[in-house]
Protein backbone atom coordinates (compact mmCIF):
# COMPACT_ATOMS: atom_id res chain seq x y z
CA UNK A 1 0.00 0.00 0.00
CA UNK A 2 1.34 3.63 -0.73
CA UNK A 3 0.62 5.48 2.30
CA UNK A 4 2.20 8.73 0.55
CA UNK A 5 -0.77 8.31 -2.54
CA UNK A 6 -3.41 7.83 0.20
CA UNK A 7 -1.93 11.07 2.45
CA UNK A 8 -1.87 13.30 -0.95
CA UNK A 9 -5.58 12.14 -1.80
CA UNK A 10 -6.68 13.04 1.56
CA UNK A 11 -5.53 16.28 1.61
CA UNK A 12 -6.70 16.67 -2.03
CA UNK A 13 -10.37 15.90 -0.86
CA UNK A 14 -9.92 18.08 2.54
CA UNK A 15 -8.85 20.80 0.46
CA UNK A 16 -11.86 20.04 -1.70
CA UNK A 17 -14.35 20.44 0.68
CA UNK A 18 -13.31 23.50 1.59
CA UNK A 19 -11.19 22.71 5.13
CA UNK A 20 -7.71 24.43 5.64
CA UNK A 21 -5.07 21.98 6.19
CA UNK A 22 -3.04 23.55 8.32
CA UNK A 23 -6.02 23.66 11.15
CA UNK A 24 -4.20 22.09 14.19
CA UNK A 25 -7.15 19.13 14.05
CA UNK A 26 -6.25 18.75 10.40
CA UNK A 27 -2.54 18.53 10.61
CA UNK A 28 -2.03 14.45 11.42
CA UNK A 29 -5.29 13.51 9.46
CA UNK A 30 -3.84 12.77 6.28
CA UNK A 31 -0.86 10.17 8.10
CA UNK A 32 -3.55 8.66 10.37
CA UNK A 33 -6.29 8.28 7.46
CA UNK A 34 -3.43 6.00 5.41
CA UNK A 35 -2.78 4.17 8.50
CA UNK A 36 -6.51 3.39 9.07
CA UNK A 37 -6.88 2.35 5.67
CA UNK A 38 -3.66 0.17 5.59
CA UNK A 39 -5.58 -1.60 8.57
CA UNK A 40 -9.14 -2.08 7.24
CA UNK A 41 -8.14 -2.70 3.32
CA UNK A 42 -5.34 -5.00 4.77
CA UNK A 43 -7.51 -7.80 3.36
CA UNK A 44 -6.29 -6.91 -0.10
CA UNK A 45 -2.55 -8.65 0.40
CA UNK A 46 -3.79 -11.72 2.30
CA UNK A 47 -4.85 -15.61 0.50
CA UNK A 48 -7.59 -17.60 2.43
CA UNK A 49 -5.56 -20.36 2.35
CA UNK A 50 -3.00 -19.31 4.28
CA UNK A 51 -6.14 -19.93 6.98
CA UNK A 52 -7.34 -22.96 5.39
CA UNK A 53 -4.80 -25.10 5.11
CA UNK A 54 -4.27 -26.22 8.28
CA UNK A 55 -6.93 -29.47 9.03
CA UNK A 56 -7.70 -31.76 11.21
CA UNK A 57 -8.56 -35.17 10.73
CA UNK A 58 -12.62 -35.54 11.82
CA UNK A 59 -14.19 -39.36 11.43
CA UNK A 60 -17.74 -38.11 12.00
CA UNK A 61 -19.04 -35.87 9.14
CA UNK A 62 -21.77 -33.58 11.32
CA UNK A 63 -22.42 -29.72 10.21
CA UNK A 64 -20.14 -27.72 11.71
CA UNK A 65 -22.10 -24.06 12.30
CA UNK A 66 -20.08 -20.94 13.05
CA UNK A 67 -22.23 -17.86 13.34
CA UNK A 68 -22.38 -14.42 14.82
CA UNK A 69 -18.72 -13.47 13.20
CA UNK A 70 -18.87 -9.78 13.45
CA UNK A 71 -17.23 -7.83 9.83
CA UNK A 72 -16.34 -5.03 8.71
CA UNK A 73 -15.94 -3.55 5.33
CA UNK A 74 -15.84 -0.75 2.75
CA UNK A 75 -18.35 -0.53 0.09
CA UNK A 76 -16.34 -0.68 -3.22
CA UNK A 77 -18.87 2.32 -4.61
CA UNK A 78 -19.00 5.07 -2.40
CA UNK A 79 -16.00 3.64 -0.10
CA UNK A 80 -18.13 3.59 3.23
CA UNK A 81 -18.50 1.19 5.91
CA UNK A 82 -20.80 -2.34 5.87
CA UNK A 83 -20.96 -4.16 8.73
CA UNK A 84 -22.92 -6.97 10.48
CA UNK A 85 -22.13 -11.06 11.15
CA UNK A 86 -21.60 -13.48 8.90
CA UNK A 87 -22.57 -17.51 9.41
CA UNK A 88 -21.08 -19.94 8.10
CA UNK A 89 -21.90 -24.02 7.84
CA UNK A 90 -19.72 -26.55 6.41
CA UNK A 91 -20.16 -30.13 6.48
CA UNK A 92 -16.96 -32.05 6.57
CA UNK A 93 -15.48 -34.89 4.21
CA UNK A 94 -12.65 -36.20 6.66
CA UNK A 95 -10.86 -32.89 7.51
CA UNK A 96 -12.25 -30.01 9.87
CA UNK A 97 -10.59 -26.25 10.35
CA UNK A 98 -9.95 -24.72 13.45
CA UNK A 99 -12.66 -22.18 14.41
CA UNK A 100 -11.15 -19.34 14.21
CA UNK A 101 -9.88 -19.85 10.54
CA UNK A 102 -12.91 -19.51 9.80
CA UNK A 103 -13.30 -15.86 10.86
CA UNK A 104 -10.09 -14.95 9.58
CA UNK A 105 -11.40 -16.25 6.55
CA UNK A 106 -14.15 -13.74 6.46
CA UNK A 107 -11.61 -11.04 7.31
CA UNK A 108 -9.63 -11.87 4.41
CA UNK A 109 -12.07 -10.61 2.68
CA UNK A 110 -14.27 -8.03 4.61
CA UNK A 111 -10.81 -6.03 4.81
CA UNK A 112 -10.88 -4.76 0.83
CA UNK A 113 -13.21 -2.88 -0.82
CA UNK A 114 -15.59 -5.24 -1.24
CA UNK A 115 -19.93 -5.80 -2.33
CA UNK A 116 -21.86 -8.31 0.15
CA UNK A 117 -22.87 -10.12 -2.99
CA UNK A 118 -19.37 -10.71 -4.15
CA UNK A 119 -18.06 -11.38 -0.11
CA UNK A 120 -20.12 -13.82 0.36
CA UNK A 121 -19.81 -16.06 -2.59
CA UNK A 122 -15.79 -15.88 -2.07
CA UNK A 123 -15.81 -16.84 1.47
CA UNK A 124 -17.91 -19.84 0.48
CA UNK A 125 -15.37 -20.69 -2.77
CA UNK A 126 -12.44 -20.53 -0.18
CA UNK A 127 -14.06 -22.88 2.32
CA UNK A 128 -14.91 -24.97 -0.82
CA UNK A 129 -11.18 -25.11 -2.58
CA UNK A 130 -9.26 -25.19 0.29
CA UNK A 131 -11.02 -27.19 2.86
CA UNK A 132 -13.01 -29.42 0.01
CA UNK A 133 -16.02 -29.78 2.56
CA UNK A 134 -19.04 -32.18 1.26
CA UNK A 135 -20.87 -28.17 1.33
CA UNK A 136 -20.93 -24.92 2.92
CA UNK A 137 -23.39 -22.33 3.65
CA UNK A 138 -22.62 -18.22 3.95
CA UNK A 139 -24.78 -16.02 5.09
CA UNK A 140 -24.50 -13.03 5.12
CA UNK A 141 -26.44 -9.93 7.15
CA UNK A 142 -25.05 -6.08 7.11
CA UNK A 143 -25.71 -2.82 7.48
CA UNK A 144 -24.86 -0.21 4.86
CA UNK A 145 -23.24 3.38 5.13
CA UNK A 146 -23.96 3.93 1.99
CA UNK A 147 -27.62 3.31 2.51
CA UNK A 148 -28.00 4.90 5.95
CA UNK A 149 -26.32 8.16 5.99
CA UNK A 150 -26.23 9.20 2.28
CA UNK A 151 -28.93 8.73 -0.37
CA UNK A 152 -31.78 6.49 0.54
CA UNK A 153 -31.26 7.12 4.39
CA UNK A 154 -33.05 4.16 5.46
CA UNK A 155 -30.76 3.22 9.12
CA UNK A 156 -31.41 -0.06 10.50
CA UNK A 157 -31.98 -1.63 6.88
CA UNK A 158 -30.44 -5.20 6.69
CA UNK A 159 -29.43 -6.97 3.50
CA UNK A 160 -28.54 -10.96 3.98
CA UNK A 161 -27.09 -12.68 1.27
CA UNK A 162 -26.43 -16.41 0.98
CA UNK A 163 -24.19 -18.61 -1.41
CA UNK A 164 -24.92 -22.62 -1.66
CA UNK A 165 -22.12 -24.98 -2.53
CA UNK A 166 -22.22 -28.82 -2.35
CA UNK A 167 -24.48 -30.67 -0.83
CA UNK A 168 -26.50 -27.81 0.36
CA UNK A 169 -27.34 -26.53 -2.89
CA UNK A 170 -30.74 -28.56 -3.36
CA UNK A 171 -30.99 -29.85 -0.25
CA UNK A 172 -33.43 -27.93 1.25
CA UNK A 173 -33.59 -29.94 4.83
CA UNK A 174 -29.68 -28.87 5.21
CA UNK A 175 -30.53 -25.25 4.99
CA UNK A 176 -33.31 -25.08 7.11
CA UNK A 177 -30.84 -27.36 9.56
CA UNK A 178 -28.74 -24.19 9.27
CA UNK A 179 -30.99 -21.68 9.78
CA UNK A 180 -33.08 -23.16 12.54
CA UNK A 181 -29.56 -23.44 14.16
CA UNK A 182 -29.34 -19.30 13.45
CA UNK A 183 -32.46 -18.09 15.76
Amino acid sequence: MDQQKIETGVRLILEGIGEDLNREGLLETPARIARMYEEICGGMGEDAKEHLQKTFTVTDGGMVIERDITFYSLCEHHMLPFFGKAHIAYIPDGKVVGLSKLARTVDVFARRLQIQEQMTAQIADAIMEYLKPKGVMVVLEAEHMCMTMRGIKKPGSMTQTVALRGAFVDNVDLQRQFYETNR
